[in-house]
């Protein structure tokens, strides 16, 4: 039996077929035009009188977790919250396991108050204080409203980015880091890393070395095969799967493969020089094996396009539906403002080729910029987190509609990202991090309903 999510994420991938060409077509005046004038059926946004975030009426958040609040295990909330995956619990609760994506430059930001078993820290300073960056989890009351316990599940870390959820419960943490063991610190970083939402306390830091050691992003898994597909945040990234030999158990070793479109070897899908990737055109793919995936040269990336793997540019959030799924290119684009891309695997069981499809890229700020962590709504619409960063941030959550309408869904007023958009089972809260300083909204209202 379909899941709401996966009825949701399913009925997303079929609708979006056509959503490219709307947003490169004739009718992209028209869309520009209602995002500008605010005139949708939401009825514009309603200035927050807090200063902290916009939203549409009928639509009311609460500041469920912030930077500083201590912990039932003693230790404080970390900064900089970024990814993040929902976790049903029962009919009431929820867990959120969240990202913190600091690095050793940033210390131990105050988080650590009490003593922490060295054993369930994955690296150290050399003067043995835990490196700050892991995940948190939090369990949070759908009905009561309110957190009935949150804690440290991950430490020792770095740059933990985004991530995924998996089908047997768990969150893939994603570090963004290729830095090696030296003077400061112990050891070498580039790794994903799984948590169980079940967690309440520290959790064994097991690197998963077979998933490969880069700048990590984002993950998601296929439920039937049991496939992780991962993004890189490069310039000159790859698309990455691995095939575990065990399905639901990453950790018992398995391959790591690189995208490559077929008969286009080193094929260049940023758009940054010529569009050689055309809006609305499905590519033949398939994979090819990658060796030595725990390099310690930063090179994988570098090896798997000599080898023929296809180019993205800066590949960030990920989201699985019932048989394909979408992934941002923050930077593609001729505009270099943002892509979507589709990629959809063959049916058959390997699932050794596939389609990769360019659905959206950007030709505007106001329609998309910088598209980061993405999700779906209850109604079927595309939800994608803005990650931007001028003098002035103006960062959105952007809502696309099937037929390929973008409009504002939220605003951030502080000079800052949202990041982590996530949606309780039931569909009645939409869950989002403010990056810096951490503070993690719960954001309800007619989320089914949602119509621009």
């Amino acid at each position: 039996m379909l899941t709401r999510r996966q009825f949701n994420q399913g009925f997303v991938a079929m609708a979006f077929g056509g959503l490219a060409t709307h947003l490169h077509g004739g009718e992209l005046t028209r869309y520009l035009t209602d995002v500008a004038s605010g005139s949708n059926s939401l009825g514009g946004l309603v200035p927050d009188p807090k200063g902290i975030i916009d939203l549409p009426p009928g639509f009311s958040y609460r500041a469920i977790s912030q930077l500083g609040e201590v912990m039932n295990d003693g230790l404080t909330v970390p900064d900089r919250a970024d990814g993040m995956g929902c976790f049903m619990v029962d009919e009431e609760r929820v867990v959120l396991v969240r990202n913190h994506e600091l690095s050793p430059s940033n210390g131990t930001t105050g988080q650590v108050r009490t003593s922490v078993d060295s054993a369930a820290v994955y690296d150290t300073y050399s003067s043995g204080n835990p490196l700050p960056g892991g995940t948190s989890n939090i369990v949070y009351n759908l009905k009561t409203h309110q957190v009935e316990y949150q804690c440290m599940s991950l430490l020792g870390t770095i740059r933990n980015c985004s991530g995924g959820i998996t089908p047997w419960g768990s969150w893939l943490t994603c570090e963004e880091s290729v830095a090696t063991a030296s003077a400061k610190i112990n050891k070498n970083h580039g790794y994903v890393f799984e948590v169980p939402s079940q967690a309440r306390q520290l959790v064994k830091p097991d690197p998963i070395k077979a998933m490969g050691r880069f700048n990590h992003e984002a993950a998601c898994v296929d439920p039937i095969s049991g496939i992780v597909y991962l993004t890189e945040d490069r310039p000159d990234s790859l698309f990455y799967r691995y095939i575990p030999n065990q399905k639901g158990d990453l950790k018992a070793g398995g391959q790591l493969q690189a995208l490559v479109i077929q008969g286009e070897s080193k094929f260049d899908t940023r758009n940054w020089q010529e569009s050689r990737m055309q809006v609305n055109q499905p590519y033949a793919c398939e994979w090819i094996d990658l060796d030595n995936v725990d390099s310690q040269d930063d090179d994988l990336r570098i090896r798997g396009f000599a080898k023929g793997a296809a180019l993205f540019a800066r590949g960030e959030g990920i989201h699985f539906g019932t048989d394909e799924m979408y992934f941002c290119c923050t930077s593609g684009g001729k505009a270099k403002l943002g892509q979507i891309m589709r990629y959809k695997p063959s049916p058959k069981q390997d699932q050794q080729t596939g389609t990769l499809t360019l659905f959206v890229e950007s030709l505007d700020k106001v329609t998309f910029n910088f598209g980061d962590n993405i999700t779906v709504a209850p109604s079927g619409h595309l939800i994608v987190c803005e990650d931007q960063y001028s003098d002035t941030v103006n960062n959105h959550l952007k809502g696309v509609t099937p037929s390929g309408k973008v409009y504002d869904v939220a605003k951030v007023r502080w000079q800052t990202e949202p990041a982590g958009a996530c949606f309780s089972d039931d569909g009645s809260v939409l869950f989002v991090n403010l990056y810096s300083p951490t503070t993690t909204l719960a954001i309800s209202g007619p989320w089914a309903s949602l119509n621009a």
